[in-house]
């Protein structure tokens, strides 16, 4: 008897329990993201007009990618809803091109993986955040036309980009000097675009190089003009007009080098090419970049500033606060599932200054291997973090009629047409003497919704191999509830002791 046999005669068009990743899972997300919750999501989600920050712990399984997917579905009908008052989204949740970036700074023992997490920093967070907020509002500016036409929710259009002054536009173009990173298109080329986009004119940043030129092209002509009627002007003296003329450029040029060498190297999570930072600072006049925060020093105080300039551009374009989501920070290869890495990575953002940071709001799904690390920290680590203040749920669990629930909705989701109009319920497929009591207490041991699924996919497999298709049964009775669950339950400990695959 085939799985897709007994599924059919139930109303069911596919198996519900196919699948086990949020990411790759179709059913959650065209028929379960918009209905199918967990019981704390009122509290992780918060409200979209002013988004608070949640740190979540919840071990492999508990439905941190579902919660994040979620978020994203949510704040995105809200920004459709309020235009003028949108919600801007920062999926911060892969990190190896980032911490590939970082690594490649330090040699030696350094270098190490277990090692070299101990030097990261909460400023690397925030130009990782940054980087990955430019890049996106850069991004949506220049929408590609074979995506298709772009979703308003996104869209910037014409008139908000009127909006912004000139200290704005300066503010976005500095913005992206240090932090678009794009492999699309060659940085200064894509700041060029930019550039015309914003209509931001730079002319008066070269008056120092055409007045050089001027200069220069002034003192050649008056050479070869005075060698063609035989007087001798010296070529010494005019070698050094020409080296004077271009003294003040090259003077700025060598500064501005020098800068774009200190940002190239404080701002560890990309691969900047100096000279190429150069040329886009030169760009700017002098005045342009007096007293701006640039990041030339091991400090958070010239990212905060950077960041609410970033705010103060995002307000001006009908963005009235940020949403950071931070997810799967166990799966870069850097990290590979060991909690003292993850540690190390996640430690310096349990800031109360940055977690509160006006117009910003953080959902932090971390894995549960790490809030062991929490009862072992001393009074300083909790005096600065001030996770009573951070909406902390230390564990996502998930309860036996949540799951029942859960487990309801996926078979909903995947019924078909029926002539009669009835609607097969979770507790059509088991046999009568199933109550509904019992499932719930053996859907409570699974635990999360990982496992649920994987369970009752093994159910199936284990109930249609029994039976042949010209005899088959269409109840499955207690025998085989109670033998696939023991065998699941072997597998589980052994996946929970990291000996096998759960």
């Amino acid at each position: 008897m085939k799985v897709e046999q007994f599924l059919t005669h139930h109303g069911i068009q596919e198996n519900p329990f196919a699948q086990e990743d949020a990411n790759s899972d179709h059913v959650f997300q065209r028929f379960c993201l918009a209905s199918t919750y967990h019981p704390a999501w009122n509290k992780i989600n918060g409200d979209p007009e002013h988004p608070s920050t949640a740190v979540v712990f919840g071990e492999k399984g508990a439905g941190k990618t579902a919660l994040r997917l979620q978020i994203v579905e949510h704040i995105e009908q809200y920004n459709r809803e309020h235009p003028d008052g949108r919600v801007f989204i920062i999926e911060y949740d892969d990190f190896n091109p980032f911490l590939d970036c970082f690594r490649e700074r330090f040699s030696g023992r350094k270098k190490r993986p277990e090692k070299v997490l101990t030097y990261w920093r909460l400023w690397d967070h925030m130009d990782a955040i940054l980087s990955l907020g430019v890049t996106r509002l850069i991004s949506s500016l220049f929408p590609k036309r074979s995506d298709g036409e772009p979703d308003s929710a996104e869209l910037v259009t014409p008139k908000q980009l009127g909006r912004m002054d000139l200290q704005q536009k300066r503010d976005m173009l500095l913005l992206a000097a240090f932090y678009d990173h794009t492999l699309d298109l060659p940085p200064s080329y894509r700041w060029g675009r930019l550039k015309k986009k914003l209509r931001f004119s730079t002319f008066m940043s070269e008056i120092d190089r055409l007045a050089a030129v001027g200069l220069s092209g002034i003192v050649v002509g008056v050479y070869l003009y005075s060698f063609s009627v035989g007087v001798n002007l010296g070529v010494t003296w005019c070698a050094a007009i020409v080296l004077a003329a271009w003294l003040p450029w090259l003077w700025r040029q060598l500064g501005l080098f020098y800068k774009s060498w200190r940002i190239s190297k404080q701002i560890r999570i990309i691969d900047h090419a100096t000279n190429s930072l150069r040329k886009i600072l030169s760009r700017f006049q002098r005045q342009q970049l007096l007293g701006q925060p640039l990041p030339t020093k091991e400090r958070s105080d010239d990212r905060y500033e950077s960041l609410q300039k970033f705010q103060r551009i995002l307000e001006s374009l009908g963005f009235t606060s940020i949403v950071v989501l931070v997810d799967r920070v166990d799966e870069p290869h850097l990290i590979n599932g060991n909690a003292e890495r993850m540690r190390d990575l996640l430690w310096p953002m349990f800031d109360n200054k940055f977690l509160q940071h006006p117009g910003l709001g953080f959902k932090l799904l971390l894995p549960s291997d790490v809030s062991y690390f929490l009862d072992r920290e001393e009074k300083e680590f909790y005096e600065r973090s001030r996770l009573d203040k951070q909406n902390l749920i230390r564990s996502l669990e998930w309860s036996g009629e949540a799951l029942y629930d859960v487990a309801s909705d996926r078979i909903g989701a995947c019924l078909g047409e029926g002539d009669s109009g009835k609607k097969t319920a979770l507790s059509d497929l088991f046999d009568e003497a199933m109550s509904q009591q019992e499932l719930i207490g053996v859907f409570s041991r699974l635990r999360v919704p990982r496992h649920l699924f994987k369970y009752l996919h093994r159910l199936l497999v284990d109930h249609c191999s029994r039976y042949t298709e010209a005899e088959p049964c269409w109840k499955i009775n207690r025998e085989t509830v109670q033998t696939t669950l023991a065998l699941y339950m072997r597998d589980l400990d052994s996946f929970d002791r990291g000996a096998g695959t759960g």
